[in-house]
């Protein structure tokens, strides 16, 4: 069994939905030849919180490509009351892509899909080359779209409020904020609720409560429909709506399979160009980014301390019996 502090952890940035959240939270914000970076300072403010709080072995940032996804060719109505992006939002995105270069960060976006399949995708390959020793995930996200991801080594920090007041959500947490569901019945839920924010229909009439109520007595979509014994005007509205219901969850559903060039260690988080880095904060007047520099190269440092200690402290807590290995603490 590995250690709990023995652990390395990735940190992966959903960073359409924390650029939209950052967009939209921060009042505006133009350098003095009058260009808007309030998304990319909200942006910033994230990365930099993530970094000081996670202290990550591996960092990777995902991002939605900009055309149809095959959602769209599944259910032509996805998303489709959705306001196209401001422009004021979407001149700053290759900003934020040249900050992220300067540090090193990796960059995920693929034609055909969203971030969230792709932070889908590279939780289970990073989980895979890490089987042995354990990884730790955390993907860092402004909405609630990948807590169906939620596992016991995966955790979701969600901004609640602006770009400071954040949540990390395990599966406890998730069962708390969803009646007592697990994240593996987010699923299900997304298809009887419908998401409006995404233009999931859902089952239309069935709200948050029934759809709660219904997958715990049931525990899935597939129960519900086999053993459908419940009232009348219910049981009416489900099976009006069935396979709009089983629709819903195929288009909620995060894809796990995109064919991305993924090495988990050239996400590793590492030495930067400081000179760079600093050069691309000034010129977006980013004065009091540029003096928080330090605490990268503390929390790098941190890292190797921690790994060191831990090293260390295991050797200190193992001991033998006659040369054989008997026990070991943590």
């Amino acid at each position: 069994m590995t250690d709990e502090n023995e652990k390395k952890r990735l940190i992966i940035i959903d960073s359409n939905s924390v650029i939209h959240r950052a967009f939209h939270a921060l009042p505006r914000l133009t350098t003095k030849e009058g260009d808007l970076v309030n998304a990319v300072y909200g942006f910033l403010l994230v990365f930099f919180k993530a970094i000081k709080d996670f202290q990550p072995d591996f960092i990777a940032a995902a991002f939605d490509f900009p055309a149809p996804t095959f959602r769209h060719k599944k259910y032509k109505e996805y998303k489709a009351k959705r306001p196209p992006t401001p422009k004021e939002l979407a001149e700053q995105m290759p900003k934020i892509k040249k900050v992220l270069n300067a540090f090193n960060v990796p960059i995920f976006e693929k034609q055909g899909f969203e971030a969230d399949d792709i932070i889908g995708t590279l939780v289970k390959q990073a989980a895979e080359v890490q089987k042995e020793k354990g990884l730790q995930t955390i993907i860092i996200s402004g909405d609630m779209d990948t807590l169906q991801l939620v596992a016991p080594h995966t955790n979701v920090c969600a901004l609640r409020k602006g770009v400071k007041d954040t949540v990390l959500y395990d599966e406890n947490l998730v069962k708390e904020k969803y009646g007592g569901l697990t994240s593996e019945q987010l699923l299900d839920f997304k298809a009887l609720r419908g998401d409006p924010s995404d233009n999931i229909p859902g089952v239309r009439g069935i709200g948050e409560k029934t759809a709660v109520d219904l997958l715990l007595k049931f525990g899935s979509l597939e129960n519900i429909y086999e053993k459908i014994q419940i009232p009348n005007k219910l049981k009416t509205k489900l099976l009006e709506y069935k396979e709009q219901a089983f629709l819903s969850r195929d288009l909620a559903k995060i894809e796990k399979q995109v064919p991305i060039d993924f090495n988990l260690e050239k996400c590793q988080w590492k030495e930067y160009n400081k000179e760079r880095v600093t050069q691309i904060l000034k010129n977006l007047e980013f004065y009091s980014l540029v003096k928080r520099l330090p605490e990268f190269k503390k929390s790098q440092e941190n890292n190797k301390m921690n790994k060191a200690k831990t090293k260390d402290q295991t050797e200190k807590e193992n001991f033998s019996d006659g040369g054989q290995r008997t026990f070991k603490f943590g």
